[in-house]
């Protein structure tokens, strides 16, 4: 019992480390007073700061922009690579291939950003492209890491799979485009959804790679709000951060939501 209750108080207190902080910045964003921890009773002041900020406001949809092309691009391509490394056996250059594709998953995040900006640098010098750096470089930068945290999804999903799927729609008369289109797609889709977010959720939260690939008319969110909290902490920025829970916290109950009601038809 004793030991039952010590677990129990040390969840708790792990617990606490963690969400206290959050809670302490979601109170604090309503807070009246310019001062970020100085109370100084209940306000929406800060929420109505926020929707007037130009810069955040250009900042922010750059970064819906660049995480929802990147989204796409990387599925895309994560889906080409994990199907490639799951479905086509040893090849020649199966390991550079995979050592490749599984880089931007143990590489620092700064080598990445730098490679990439000698990469972009380069590209300008000898063949004037890109002009400049801007949202078209970050979500290249994206992708390229992106892609990696696809493909393993979707080569994971792949493993579970039976291959007889698509032998047997290749024996049909199938093409091999048609079989892969008709029918590892849609067993994929999963798979696909959750690449999908992943790509998005990794794009949003980058910051390092996007400040070495980024030009000065090209500001994330991230970024703006690095560059802020280094100036000093603003209410203005607790009350991005408890939209931006309260957006995250929407998604995982709708997901929930969906994922009780699926296991619940079955």
């Amino acid at each position: 019992m004793k030991r039952h209750v010590t677990l129990l108080t040390l969840a708790g207190l792990g617990y606490a480390f963690l969400y206290l902080p959050i809670a302490t910045l979601i109170v604090y964003s309503f807070n009246a007073s310019d001062r970020v921890m100085v109370w100084d009773g209940w306000s929406l002041r800060w929420y109505s700061a926020l929707l007037q900020d130009a810069s955040l406001l250009r900042a922010a949809a750059l970064t819906l922009q660049v995480a929802t092309v990147n989204a796409f691009g990387a599925t895309f391509l994560g889906l080409l690579g994990g199907y490639v490394l799951a479905r086509h056996g040893r090849f020649r250059g199966r390991g550079v291939f995979a050592g490749m594709l599984a880089a931007p998953l143990i590489v620092p995040e700064v080598v990445t950003g730098l490679s990439l900006l000698v990469l972009f640098v380069t590209l300008q010098d000898s063949l004037g492209w890109p002009m400049a750096r801007g949202a078209t470089t970050i979500t290249l930068a994206h992708m390229t890491f992106s892609s990696a945290y696809v493909a393993v999804v979707v080569q994971a999903r792949l493993a579970q799979l039976d291959g007889a799927l698509e032998e047997a729609a290749l024996d049909l008369g199938a093409t091999p485009v048609r079989a892969f289109l008709s029918v590892t797609v849609p067993l994929l889709a999963p798979a696909l959804i959750a690449g999908w977010l992943l790509a998005f959720s990794l794009s949003i939260d980058d910051l390092v790679i996007a400040s070495f690939v980024s030009g000065p008319a090209a500001t994330t969110l991230p970024m703006l709000v690095f560059s802020e909290v280094r100036l000093g902490l603003s209410p203005e920025i607790n009350a991005l951060a408890t939209l931006m829970i309260l957006a995250v916290a929407a998604l995982g109950t709708v997901a929930l939501l969906l994922l009780g009601r699926g296991r619940t038809d079955r």
